[in-house]
């Protein structure tokens, strides 16, 4: 059974951090790209950062110089710290697993995710 766990969210003024980490189990870690997506109230649940199989990241644009996604596969885990937060950061933070960047969002695995709310 293929479990994503996360955790790490909470309440930060703007300009603060949070560091959120995704523990997974069920799955060989290392052959999976790895990705975090956040919802916001009434919005669609978008890409934030992924890093793939062969150690490439991508990000979104409203998050790069900010945000870092990062991978221990010893320990079957993703991280994403986040840095300079603003309120339009909050969101519920989503951990992804997939075997391929292509179809990690539809066919992929994903955690119960995490709240991010950034305000003052």
């Amino acid at each position: 059974q293929v479990q994503l766990v996360e955790s790490g969210g909470g309440l930060v003024q703007p300009g603060g951090s949070l560091r959120l980490s995704c523990v997974a189990s069920g799955i060989i870690f290392r052959l999976y790209a790895m990705g975090w997506y956040r919802q916001a109230p009434g919005k669609q649940r978008e890409l934030v950062a992924v890093f793939s199989t062969d150690g490439s990241t991508n990000y979104a644009d409203s998050v790069k110089g900010r945000f870092t996604i990062s991978r221990d596969n010893a320990k079957s885990t993703v991280y994403l710290q986040m840095n300079s937060l603003k309120p339009e950061d909050t969101a519920v933070y989503y951990c992804n697993a997939g075997l391929s960047i292509a179809t990690m969002r539809a066919q992929g695995y994903w955690g119960q995710g995490t709240q991010v709310t950034v305000s003052s």
